[in-house]
């Protein structure tokens, strides 16, 4: 059976789902884009290319690769985006929680059922249907557990908000012994710079005790407080709403010392660099024209 282990976002990793854009299909209509970044570049026709996101796919699992991690994929369904893997699922602890996601994406999860089924029974979690989580809402770290929500009257009509308040007393109901804190999110379907699709779009932790931040990422200023207090003054990266909009917070962590980024974050990657973490830069940059990046295309299954 596939061995199960997460309690935070940079352990040492083992073993992840990265997402395929192989045979991804043609670029979608206005109508049909789920983010505001996306519809910004179907309407501009600078909407990614298949070429493009196949080779900037292909370096991030030479990267994963090269530090011997286990790179599980999809099966490829042809005509269906298949690169944001983190979305469909996600583990805590040794448990597999399956996602609910927008019903125009679930074909997304029969592509890893393959992988699912070595999983223990015991060890996997169905919601219930009316639970809404997607994956990158949810960030482990340690005995606390963060989740992104969207906790408006208009929640239904907002494409953008992906988890619900029903997700998140799931989560608190399954992990009665984690200090799980949510964080009403900024949601936008018409500016991509004052909408946080997912809580990693403007948060994430790296190392230790550090800390990525966008704080006009959160409905409620005291929630970036929170955050500030936990995590210190000295160990945050703010960004700004344009770095969040080329998703700075949204890179991964191989292990508490080394991180993948874009290669063309500089700010960051200099910051990072200063506090002394391995930074390796691959080209994600046309991925990230769809409001998500390397976070986003994996779904981790095992961090020592």
């Amino acid at each position: 059976m596939l061995k199960l282990h997460i309690t935070n976002e940079t352990g040492r990793l083992r073993a992840v789902v990265l997402g395929i854009a192989n045979q991804n299909g043609p670029a979608p209509k206005a109508e049909e884009a789920y983010d505001p970044k996306s519809l910004e570049h179907i309407l501009a026709g600078t909407y990614p290319v298949e070429s493009d996101m196949v080779f900037e796919i292909s370096a991030f699992h030479d990267v994963l690769e090269r530090y011997g991690v286990k790179v599980y994929r999809p099966e490829l369904i042809p005509e269906l985006n298949q690169i944001f893997s983190r979305d469909i699922g996600f583990v805590i602890d040794r448990y597999f929680i399956k996602a609910n996601i927008l019903p125009d994406r679930a074909e997304e999860w029969r592509a890893i059922e393959h992988i699912v089924k070595q999983i223990a029974p015991e060890d996997l979690i169905k919601a219930p249907e009316e639970v809404h989580i997607e994956g990158g809402d949810v960030i482990l770290w340690n005995e606390y557990l963060f989740v992104g929500t969207y906790k408006g009257d208009d929640y239904s009509a907002i494409n953008t908000a992906r988890t619900n308040r029903k997700g998140v007393q799931f989560l608190k109901d399954l992990f009665p012994d984690k200090i799980v804190k949510e964080f009403d999110l900024i949601k936008s379907m018409t500016n991509p710079r004052e909408n946080a699709l997912h809580l990693d779009c403007c948060f994430q932790p790296v190392g230790r005790d550090k800390a990525i931040i966008y704080p006009g990422g959160f409905q409620n200023p005291a929630d970036y407080l929170y955050l500030r207090k936990l995590f210190g003054d000295e160990n945050i990266f703010t960004i700004t709403a344009d770095e969040m909009y080329e998703m700075y917070s949204n890179i991964f962590s191989i292990s508490e010392d080394v991180v993948v980024t874009e290669r063309r974050f500089d700010r960051l990657n200099y910051w990072l660099r200063n506090q002394r973490f391995h930074v390796e830069e691959v080209p994600y940059h046309e991925i990230g024209k769809q409001e998500g990046l390397l976070r986003c295309s994996t779904l981790p299954l095992y961090r020592d």
